[in-house]
C-alpha cells in the first residue's frame, strides 16, 4: 500500500500539454493520477486554492561544495535548499576538490548524492583533467558512469584544439558541452564588469569582450563539430547578439541566464557589496535590458541559478579578495517571477517552461509534465504573496545572497519528487 496525496483546487499549469485550469490531481506510487487510486491508502490532502501547481523545477547549473568545502554547502544541504526552492532536479558542476574528472569520481559522487533527501542531484563531469584545460577527460567513461553533460565551469578551456577535441568526444557520446565563456587573458585580475562602476570603485574591470570572444569561438566550433553547446550564465549584450545570429543559422547552441543578471546591474555593487561579486560580473543597465529582451523573445532557453555558496568569512574580505559567487536556489522563483512575469516580459506558461522543459531539453532529460501517469515531480507555488528575503531562514549552509532584505513575489509552498514530499 502506498501513501496518496490529493492536491485540490489548484491552478494547474503544464507547458508540456498546454493545460491551464483549476482542477484536482492525485499522487500515488510516484505517479500522477486524475482520480483516487485503488491500492493507495493514507490519503493526505493539500488545499491548493489560490495556488499554482506546476511540474517541479529543474536547475541546470548549481555548485555544491562536497567534496572539498562542505562547510559552505554539502550535497545534503544543497539538495534540501533546492527542494525548498521548488526544484526537483539540479545539475551539479564538477569544480569540487578534487574535481569530478574520472569515472571513479563520478561513481563516488553518485553514491554520495543518492543518500540526499531533497532534490535529485544530476552530475556533470569535467571537460579536461583537473579542469586544467590541457587534456580532455575520459568523457565516454564518465558518461557510462552516469554524467549527463561536461563542463569546466568556474574556468574556461582556452586552448582551441583541446576544446575542439572535447566537443568531438561529447558529440560522440550524445551529451552537451556546458561552457563558462570567459577568456582568461582578458579577465584575469578583474573583479567586476569594466565600466562606470569599476571606475568609481577603483577596481579592475572585466570587459564584455572576455565573454563575447569565447561565445564567438564556441559558436564556430559548434558549427564545425555538430556538438550541442550550451553557454552558461550569459551576461552581455555582445554575447546575446552573437547567439541571436547563431540561432538564425540553426546551430545546436543554447544558453541560460541567472536571476542575479536579470535583477541587478553594476550600479548595485556599492549598496549590495560582495554578495554581488559574481563571475561573470553583473553588467550595465543596457546589458540587463538586452538579457530581458532575449528572454522575452525566446532566444535564451532556460533560467539557471549558478548557486555558488561561500562562507561569510570568505565573502567579507572585500571585492579584491572575496571569491566570486552568489547563492540562488531559495530565491530563484521570487526573483525571476518578479523580474519577468510581473514586468510583463513573459507570461506564466512561458516562465514555467524556462524552469522545466527548457532545462530538460538542454540536459537531454524527458520533458516534465503533469499528465496522468507521469512521474509525480510537482511544485505548488504561491505567486500572489510578497515575502522578504532573510537568509537566516535558508536551508543552504551559506548566506551570500544579493537579495538579502529585498521583497520578492512568489515562492514554493510544497515540492514533491517521485510522489514524496521533499519540502516542507
Amino acid at each position: 500500500m502506498h501513501e496518496q496525496w490529493h492536491i485540490s483546487g489548484g491552478r494547474i499549469v503544464d507547458p508540456a500539454s498546454g493545460r491551464d485550469e483549476v482542477a484536482d490531481i492525485y499522487l500515488c506510487d510516484g505517479r500522477i493520477a486524475a482520480n483516487p487510486v485503488a491500492g493507495c491508502d493514507a490519503v493526505r490532502k493539500i488545499d491548493a486554492e489560490g495556488l499554482v501547481v506546476v511540474p517541479g523545477f529543474i536547475d541546470p547549473h548549481v555548485h555544491f561544495r562536497e567534496p572539498g568545502d562542505e562547510s559552505a554547502e554539502s550535497l545534503s544541504s544543497g539538495s534540501i535548499a533546492a527542494a525548498r526552492g521548488g526544484f526537483v532536479m539540479v545539475a551539479a558542476m564538477a569544480n569540487t576538490r578534487p574535481p569530478v574528472d574520472s569515472p571513479e569520481s563520478v561513481r563516488e559522487m553518485r553514491r554520495r548524492s543518492g543518500a540526499c533527501r531533497g532534490a535529485d542531484i544530476l552530475l556533470c563531469g569535467c571537460l579536461t583533467l583537473g579542469r586544467r584545460g590541457e587534456e580532455v577527460a575520459d568523457i565516454a567513461g564518465m558518461v557510462h558512469a552516469g554524467i549527463l553533460a561536461v563542463s569546466d565551469d568556474g574556468s574556461t578551456v582556452g586552448d582551441l584544439s583541446v576544446m575542439r577535441d572535447a566537443m568531438v568526444a561529447a558529440k560522440a557520446c550524445g551529451i552537451p558541452v556546458l561552457d563558462h565563456a570567459m577568456a582568461a587573458e582578458l579577465s584575469t585580475g578583474g573583479v567586476v564588469r569594466e565600466g562606470g562602476a569599476s571606475a568609481l570603485l577603483k577596481l579592475r574591470g572585466i570587459p564584455a569582450s572576455a565573454e563575447a570572444s569565447i561565445v564567438e569561438r564556441d559558436i564556430e566550433l559548434c558549427g564545425e563539430t555538430g556538438c550541442r553547446v550550451h553557454i552558461q550564465h550569459v551576461s552581455t549584450r555582445e554575447a546575446v547578439e552573437l547567439l541571436r545570429a547563431a540561432h538564425r543559422n540553426d546551430l545546436p547552441i543554447t544558453s541560460e541566464v541567472t536571476p542575479h543578471h536579470l535583477c541587478f546591474t553594476d550600479e548595485d555593487l556599492m549598496s549590495v557589496g560582495t554578495s554581488l561579486k559574481v563571475n561573470p560580473p553583473v553588467g550595465s543597465s543596457q546589458d540587463r535590458e538586452s538579457l530581458l529582451n532575449a528572454v522575452s523573445e525566446g532566444m535564451i532557453q532556460a533560467f539557471a541559478t549558478d548557486h555558488a555558496p561561500h562562507c561569510m568569512e570568505a565573502k567579507s574580505k572585500g571585492f579584491l579578495d572575496a571569491p566570486f559567487g552568489a547563492i540562488g536556489l531559495e530565491t530563484a522563483i521570487g526573483a525571476t517571477y518578479s523580474a519577468v512575469v510581473m514586468a510583463g516580459k513573459l507570461d506564466l506558461m512561458r516562465w514555467i517552461q524556462m524552469w522545466t522543459s527548457g532545462p530538460a531539453s538542454i540536459l537531454g532529460l524527458p520533458v516534465p509534465s503533469l499528465s496522468v501517469g507521469m512521474p509525480a515531480d510537482i511544485a505548488v507555488l504561491d505567486l500572489e504573496s510578497d515575502w522578504t528575503v532573510r537568509s537566516s531562514e535558508f536551508r543552504s549552509k551559506s548566506r551570500n545572497t544579493p537579495f538579502e532584505g529585498r521583497t520578492l513575489r512568489g515562492r514554493a509552498i510544497h515540492t514533491f519528487r517521485n510522489g514524496v514530499r521533499v519540502w516542507p
